[in-house]
Formats: structure tokens, sequence, C-alpha cells
């Protein structure tokens, strides 16, 4: 089945990362999802499989449910990893980002192979090496990489990102803003209730994907896009090193956008 072309956005660059802002969250989903195709398709010419690494964050949601409604992408050439787990929690728990990936990828597309990072795992130190060797067996073709609220990727909040880190994956504390957004999100009733410690891939780990697609809606967004775009590029706002990375493109809607000093032809 042939790929439809997503409408023409108001695109821009900032540093070595090219920014759309769509009209709305369904046709930046759509634009993302078409652009991630043809990237899971490139891969898969060169080496015949695609390796992946999915976002499992509600900002999310719309470009995988778009991703995975396509015809386009052989998925029996496709493995798929996620970047983070609280630690502790179950795979069944409805916040567990296993759960995530498995009801919204693994059942509905059947990959050739999914790779699970279990928060629960008796030893955390043997899980992080197991998961560490898994993702250094191949290149990242492409990553899913969301902005937190207080400007992290995965789980690489300010006070732990590290943009050399020698680490692939590690544990890492929770700062307030992203327990706070989490229960925002609905996944938890209160701060309380969220898992103080994570497993999350490293900046640098993330950072080594060959391709980012990075999809950023909502207004709640606005000034973590904001800082990751036109801030200085610091671990202050980890989602900033976007701002460095060799082929990444950053998806915006009107309300994400809505903080940005954007070109006066290309409005928000």
């Amino acid at each position: 089945m042939p790929r439809s072309a997503p409408p023409t956005p108001c695109t821009t660059t900032f540093g070595t990362a090219q920014v759309i802002v769509h009209n709305s969250e369904s046709s930046m989903a759509a634009a993302a999802a078409h652009d991630a195709a043809a990237l899971i398709e490139a891969a898969q010419a060169s080496r015949g499989h695609a390796r992946i690494m999915v976002g499992t964050g509600n900002s999310q949601l719309a470009l995988i449910s778009s991703l995975t409604r396509r015809g386009v992408v052989d998925w029996q050439r496709v493995t798929a990893f996620h970047m983070d787990e609280y630690v502790g929690i179950a795979p069944n728990h409805p916040a567990s980002f296993r759960n995530w990936l498995r009801v919204r990828v693994a059942e509905k597309c059947h990959p050739a192979a999914v790779h699970y990072m279990a928060g629960d795992a008796v030893t955390i130190q043997a899980e992080i090496q197991r998961y560490s060797e898994l993702l250094a067996a191949g290149p990242l073709d492409v990553a899913f990489v969301g902005f937190g609220e207080n400007g992290h990727i995965a789980f690489n909040d300010p006070p732990s990102a590290d943009f050399s880190d020698q680490a692939v994956v590690k544990v890492v504390t929770l700062d307030e803003a992203c327990r706070r957004q989490q229960v925002g999100e609905g996944h938890f009733k209160d701060v309380a209730s969220v898992p103080m410690r994570a497993l999350t891939v490293t900046c640098s780990a993330l950072f080594a994907a060959r391709a980012w697609i990075c999809c950023v809606p909502e207004r709640r967004k606005a000034a973590a896009v904001r800082a990751a775009l036109e801030g200085p590029i610091s671990t202050a706002c980890p989602a900033s090193i976007v701002r460095r990375h060799p082929n990444a493109r950053v998806f915006l809607d009107p309300d994400s956008a809505a903080l940005l000093s954007l070109p006066a032809d290309q409005p928000a």
C-alpha cells in the first residue's frame, strides 16, 4: 500500500533539529507516523530488520495509534524496546510501561520481538545488565522521544540527566515535577502512589539512535518545548539535546508551540 504524503506543515529548525508545527494533534501524529514508517522501511531495506524504541507516555498515544494502523510497516521485521519502567511495578499494573507497550504495540502489530524492561526484577542490577546487552546488540534505527513537562527524556529528569553518561540503562530517582505529571495524566491517584524510582535508558543511549521522532502535543508541554528549543542546551532541560541530534524531527501542535518565537511567515 503506497504512503500518502501528509499536508504541508509550518517547518523551521532549531540547531540541527527540524521542527514541524501542525494545525492539530491528529495531523501532527499522522505526519510523524508517516516519517516513522519511512525510517523503519529504510532500515529494513538496508539490513532486513528495524529496531525501534517506543516512548510510552500519553503524548505518544496518537502517534503510535496512527503508526500501528498504517498498512505499510512490516512488523514481522521489527524489534521493539521501551525507554523506562517504574521500579517495583508489576507488568499488569495500569501505569506499567510494559503494559502500555504490550497493549498498544505487541498485541496489535505482533512485531518479531518486543523486549520489556522488568522494573519488578528480583535483582535490578541484573536487569540493567540484561537490557543494556539487548540494546547493545544492534543499532536503534528510530526512537520515539517525548518531552516531559520538566523537560525530561525517558525518565532522565534534570537532576539525574547526563549527556555523557557511560551507562546504557540506570536507576534514577524521579523528581517531584515528574511524579506530579504522572498523577496529572491519570496514571496514579496521588503523588504518594507514584514510585520514587525508575529504570531508564540514559540520555547518551537515546542520543545514539539513528533518528528521533519527537511528538510533543498539548499546552502543558509549551514551556518545556520553549526551554528545549530556545533555552540553553543543558541537563536543566534534558530535551534540549535534541538540537544536537543529527537526525531529529520534532512534531508540535499549536498549543505546544505557543511559546516559541517562530518566524513571522510560519505562525504556530
